[in-house]
């Protein structure tokens, strides 16, 4: 059959490349210490922050849209806790 080959599955052996953060040098020399970045959290505050800001504004203007088409108004009854 043409199709024979298709309806089987092959059975060749899977390829696995192991990958390892190596510590030492193939001569047994510990590596130098890795660089630091400097100002790390600085970084991630700058980063961290305008997404939390780009967000809260994207999240206000569609809320603001839902409520001005009466696609979704949010009812004062649902406030209460009586």
């Amino acid at each position: 059959m043409v199709f024979r080959n298709f309806l089987t599955p092959s059975m060749k052996p899977m390829k696995y490349e192991h990958f390892r953060a190596a510590t030492t040098t193939s001569t047994g020399a510990v590596l130098p210490e890795p660089r630091k970045t400097p100002f790390g959290f600085i970084g991630l505050f700058f980063a961290v922050i305008p997404g939390l800001m780009i967000g809260a504004f994207i999240s206000q203007r569609i809320a603001n849209f839902l409520e001005e088409n009466d696609l979704f108004v949010p009812s004062d009854d649902d406030d209460d806790d009586d």
